[in-house]
């Protein structure tokens, strides 16, 4: 229960996040220039109310779209809101926004999914425009109907429960919600599912919201890190407490006091009743900030204070939640025993992981049957981690697992990869990029024994009749037609006498650069790029590329292939197909699985290193 709510929570915190900075736009211009603010202007107040009732929706609706649709989903979203905001036009409708973004995403989902293999060659543009222009005026008729007015009644009612605890003194209490919220990461969940929208209504109303105060305030936490700094008898806590403070409450990145109480979980009292005296001082004197203050640092914070007297209120309950917190903090720190803040620590980011969705065990306890996705990482993420996964993805089709194989640079794993399969040299930067994931280290790519005991791993988790069974009986699939221009036949050359590795690389560089793919520039990236880490593949093939930094030589997608029939050595082994790449975003990973297939058929590829003419090559991987 507690991970679902985790996930939801960052769901939510994920379609409003990336857009703080418009909300703090709309922040400082209420706070600036309505009638009460700092420098009174009606012309520029005039920005308040589009801003708050058109573009924060709509971007929190698009964010949400794109989230669950991608940019298909972004673009629904963003249609489907403007229903729900004509349907409740009183209201701000953010929280709409985050059921109808999601929603138009969904939609769109799964009617690309529905038209997967029957979209009419030549009707793409069509069909993909159409589909969303239909669709989302649908969904922004059934939101002005029916979204719109029903979100606009849960907005009354959750804004009145606020009125009702405000008014008998109980908003206080919050704050034993909120504070282990925080520290269990629980607290997107609350702070933009429900503040958010709730703090931006009143904060229209009356210009500012006590909402936008109760999860930000810097107080309760900075009280438990002085107490660590003055009484820890751990010497490592002790020293590290100072740095803590200034990250904490200057950066405003709260997570950085969290293993501190996790070291004594008794602490949690002293943030607790640190807030529950500052919002009770907040609420006596009618304070509230004009927009959200993130992250919740001091300098957010009290840039978000409306002028005069709210400076001086807001500073004073963040004094008060500081002194409260500090004064609870310090004799449970006195009496603690000597503990661990790495522990800590490590419970923090174990607890982090799980709100996140993701495992957090070693690498030796992911078992095959917890595994997801398998990334195959380089280090430009370019040529050989392409053709490993196109290779590996093809050979566990068969075994309808459902598991997902893709491939990316060594330093941009995805965080929900279980398995991530680099070559030797890369593993450091490997589990420092992914430190949730097995990790599989080997020598290529293409033929290596980790990667079958991968497999049979793998296989295990088949019943009935086995992979190769499968895979006999199943049809012959069909090769993608790839785009015309990558690979042509004055990019194949065949016969070639041998030479030494840096010449062959050269060489194929330089037929990149002669057919218009790179600039010159690029030959010596990919020198470089072997310097790092070989490019040789396995099974007599090499790929070079050039490095992640000389992406920007790059002109144009374009493959090169160089035959040597006697072979160029690459360390102890020969590579006799020598294939040139430059990659602009995934253009050439359709040739680079048409080869990746062909290494399949052992005969055909004796053939294509030793015998075959340009025109057989250019059949088989083009």
């Amino acid at each position: 229960m507690k991970n679902k709510i985790q996930r939801f929570g960052k769901f939510l915190s994920a379609m409003v996040m990336p857009n703080i900075g418009a909300f703090i736009a709309w922040g400082f211009i209420t706070a600036l220039f309505i009638e009460a603010g700092w420098l009174p202007n009606a012309k520029l107040a005039a920005l308040n109310g589009p801003m708050l009732n058109y573009l924060l929706p709509i971007l929190v609706a698009y964010q949400g779209g794109k989230l669950v649709g991608g940019d298909r989903g972004g673009v629904i979203g963003g249609i489907a809101v403007i229903g729900v905001i004509v349907g409740a036009p009183d209201y701000p409708m953010l929280m709409g926004a985050m059921v109808m973004g999601p929603v138009g995403g969904w939609v769109i989902k799964k009617f690309d999914k529905a038209m997967e293999g029957h979209m009419p060659a030549g009707f793409e543009m069509l069909i993909n425009n159409f589909s969303i222009g239909i669709l989302g005026m649908i969904l922004a008729i059934i939101g002005s109907y029916l979204i719109g007015p029903f979100m606009a009644g849960i907005l009354v009612v959750l804004t009145a429960g606020v009125d009702v605890l405000v008014n008998h003194g109980l908003l206080p209490l919050a704050a034993i919600f909120i504070e282990p919220a925080k520290v269990l990461f629980l607290n997107n969940a609350i702070n933009h599912g429900i503040f958010t929208p709730i703090a931006t209504l009143q904060a229209e109303q009356a210009g500012k919201s006590i909402m936008y105060m109760l999860e930000a305030n810097p107080g309760p936490g900075l009280g438990v890190l002085l107490a660590y700094w003055a009484f820890s008898k751990d010497k490592a806590t002790k020293d590290s407490a100072p740095g803590a403070i200034i990250i904490h409450f200057l950066g405003g990145i709260h997570e950085i006091y969290f293993p501190y109480i996790l070291m004594n979980p008794v602490v949690i009292i002293a943030p607790i009743v640190g807030n529950i005296c500052a919002i009770t001082f907040y609420t006596i004197t009618g304070a509230g900030l004009v927009g959200p203050a993130s992250p919740g640092s001091i300098i957010a914070f009290m840039s978000m204070a409306p002028k005069g007297m709210g400076m001086v209120i807001t500073f004073l309950g963040v004094a008060i939640a500081t002194a409260v917190s500090f004064l609870i903090a310090s004799p449970i720190v006195k009496m603690a025993d000597h503990k661990s803040l790495e522990d800590a620590q490590a419970k923090k980011d174990s607890m982090k992981a799980e709100a996140k969705g993701l495992t957090t065990v070693s690498g030796a306890d992911v078992q095959a049957k917890d595994i997801k996705k398998i990334v195959f990482a380089c280090d430009a993420g370019m040529g050989s981690s392409a053709m490993g996964a196109t290779k590996f993805r093809n050979r566990i089709k068969d075994l309808n697992l459902g598991i997902t194989v893709t491939n990316t640079s060594v330093d941009n794993v995805p965080a929900d990869a279980n398995v991530v399969v680099c070559q030797e040299i890369l593993k450091d930067r490997a589990a420092k990029s992914a430190p949730q994931a097995r990790l599989i280290t080997l020598e290529n790519f293409l033929a290596d024994p980790h990667l079958d005991a991968l497999y049979a791993e793998l296989e295990t988790l088949t019943t009935g009749k086995t992979a190769e069974a499968d895979k006999a009986e199943a049809p012959a699939e069909e090769k993608k037609e790839t785009k015309a221009g990558i690979l042509v036949p004055e990019g194949i050359k065949t016969g070639c006498a041998s030479v030494d590795k840096e010449t062959a690389i050269r060489a194929a560089g330089q037929l990149l650069c002669d057919l218009g793919y790179v600039d010159a520039n690029y030959i010596d990236a990919m020198v470089e790029r072997e310097k790092i880490v070989t490019t040789y593949m396995g099974m007599g093939v090499a790929i070079p590329h050039g490095t992640s930094d000389a992406k920007e030589t790059v002109k144009k997608s374009g493959i090169v292939v160089m035959q040597y029939p006697d072979g160029v050595q690459f360390g102890n082994e020969k590579a006799n197909l020598i294939i040139g790449i430059a990659g602009v975003g995934d253009e050439h990973l359709e040739i680079l699985a048409n080869i990746a297939g062909s290494l399949e058929d052992e005969a055909l590829l004796e053939n294509l290193k030793k015998n075959a003419d340009a025109d057989t090559i250019m059949k088989t991987f083009g």
